[in-house]
């Protein structure tokens, strides 16, 4: 099963690429795609669908796990990145890829073991947990990794349903 896993945002969107079966992980890609501050949100948005269905079309992912978004205290920056957040899903969707959704607790307690941990500790799990030769940059590109992860370990019951594992 190939799992694409996607941290939203609108400045960075954090990409990766797995490889799970027989409950193991290999790393196909990984990356960001970034937009300039300063462009119209259209023209930002815009880029982002068109770099994921680059991503989508080249690395054909059967499953797409996503970051659920979380409100935090800027409610502009909140807006901006939900409808980031809204043309990935979309993206997905025009592709046919099933998504799925986790919050930040759930992917840091499949990785890490524990639902509070921090950043720091998600990346040094990740790293050491794909056998990555050095930890993924930016935070965003590991945190998509995480996020593929945790669709391995906690969707492993869902996807025996429609997948062999």
């Amino acid at each position: 099963m190939r799992i694409l896993g996607i941290d939203p945002g609108i400045a960075i969107v954090g990409w990766g690429v797995l490889d799970y079966a027989n409950f193991k992980f290999k790393p196909v890609a990984y990356d960001s795609i970034t937009t300039k501050a300063g462009l119209p949100v259209e023209e930002r948005l815009s880029q982002i669908y068109t770099q994921l269905s680059e991503i989508i079309e080249k690395y054909k992912p059967e499953a797409m796990a996503v970051e659920e978004l979380f409100w935090n205290t800027n409610q502009k920056t909140g807006i901006v990145v939900a409808e980031a957040r809204g043309v990935i899903l979309l993206c997905a969707r025009q592709h046919g890829i099933p998504i799925f959704e986790y919050t930040p607790l759930q992917v840091k307690q499949a990785v890490v073991g524990y639902g509070r941990a921090e950043k720091k500790q998600v990346i040094t799990m990740v790293t050491t947990l794909l056998g990555l030769p050095k930890p993924p940059k930016p935070d965003d590109t590991a945190d998509a990794l995480a996020l593929a992860m945790c669709h391995g370990h906690v969707g492993a019951s869902v996807l025996s349903k429609y997948y062999k594992m």
